[in-house]
Formats: structure tokens, C-alpha cells, sequence
């Protein structure tokens, strides 16, 4: 298995047609959920570390964060990304998340990575010391 270690800087860009779960329709008003605006944010963890957290968007579901997140890493083995609503009343709700492994974004030495998730769509790099700049797009 291939870890991390190195400085990972990770910029968070937009997610794009994100839909809203069932659970974050509870508390709707009105005959068409489907015109639900979500209120979202991404929580940011490698491994089982939080990172970070973007800032909450109003009323979209296609944000645009354009956020960075700088951490060191020691033996990371993954990135994980989780978008949420930010709900009024209790707990967020979970809208989507991603799963991305070191091993993946680091082979081949490649200076560009893609990959496909349905879920939403994230622009994000990570770079460590003499390594050059990764960048991974997550999109529709």
C-alpha cells in the first residue's frame, strides 16, 4: 500500500448539481421538492483526521467554494470528502461523499488525475516537497 508524506494543499473549488437526500427534505415547504435549495458545505478528513471545513453556501446546488486547505501528512492513505446541508434545526444532513486514495493520485508521477463520481463535482491538488503539483477533478 502507498501512503502520503508531505505537505498536501488541497484547493476545493465547486460541486455542481448536488440533490437533496430525502432526510434534508423533512423539513420542506411546498409541492416541489425537486426546487429545494440546499445550504452545503464539505467536510475534509485524510484518514481519520479532520482537515477542514469550507464555508457554507446559501441557498445553491452548485456552490462555489474556491477554498485551500494546507496540512501536513504522515503515512496518509486517503482523502475523504463529504458534503452536507447545513440544517437549521439538529444535525446537518449528509448529501455526498468521496473517497479518494493516496495510491491513486500518486501513480504513474502524472501531473494531472481524473476521475468520475456522480455525486458532485470537486477540483481539488495536492503537492508535496519535490514532487510536482497533482491536480484531481471530480466531476458529473
Amino acid at each position: 500500500m502507498v501512503v502520503f508524506n508531505g505537505m498536501l494543499k488541497i484547493k476545493i473549488c465547486e460541486a455542481v448539481n448536488l440533490k437533496p437526500t430525502a432526510w434534508s427534505l423533512r423539513h420542506a415547504v411546498g409541492p416541489k421538492p425537486q426546487t429545494f435549495l440546499l445550504d452545503p458545505y464539505i467536510a475534509l478528513n485524510v484518514d481519520d483526521s479532520r482537515i477542514g471545513q469550507t464555508s457554507t453556501k446559501q441557498k445553491t446546488n452548485s456552490p462555489s467554494w474556491n477554498d485551500e486547505f494546507v496540512t501536513d501528512v504522515s503515512n496518509g492513505k486517503k482523502i475523504e470528502m463529504a458534503v452536507f446541508h447545513d440544517a437549521p434545526i439538529g444535525y446537518d444532513d449528509f448529501v455526498a461523499n468521496c473517497t479518494i486514495q493516496f495510491e491513486d493520485l500518486l501513480q504513474n508521477g502524472s501531473r494531472h488525475f481524473e476521475d468520475w463520481d456522480s455525486c458532485f463535482s470537486i477540483v481539488r491538488s495536492f503537492e508535496s516537497p519535490g514532487s510536482p503539483l497533482q491536480h484531481h477533478d471530480i466531476a458529473e
